[in-house]
């Protein structure tokens, strides 16, 4: 009897980390509404400064999914020299093309209120 419950448990825990990596490995679906916004802000030329280890710079690029491609990025641990440049002092750091910056991490609502691009 203690065997099976013993089983039944592993398997169980089994099926669930399956069903983890199977949900979490999932390539992110496209967002039209997103891809559009996220280019505005490249037409507006309004960057995001940000390093690889920041936890409110991954935030922040999850907010846009697999928009963020589209995004001016600036992964600063590559390009030091430009941050250093721009005076980056914290992640995520945005610039505007007017040199106007915002520090840390907004909502995509704050974006689209600062840079007029219509996030629908």
């Amino acid at each position: 009897m203690n065997s099976k419950i013993i089983i039944i448990s592993v398997s169980l825990v089994t099926l669930l980390l399956i069903a983890g990596v199977f949900l979490l490995s999932r390539p992110e679906q496209a967002n039209p509404q997103l891809d559009e916004f996220a280019k505005c802000l490249s037409e507006k030329k309004f960057t995001m400064y940000g390093a690889y280890w920041c936890p409110h710079c991954q935030a922040q690029k999850k907010l846009f999914g697999a928009s963020f491609k589209y995004v001016p990025y600036v992964e600063c641990t590559q390009q030091t020299g430009l941050c250093l440049e721009k005076k980056i002092e914290g992640y995520p750091t945005w610039i505007a093309s007017d040199s106007v910056r915002y520090s840390g991490q907004l909502s995509l609502e704050k974006l689209s209120e600062i840079t007029q691009c219509n996030l629908k």
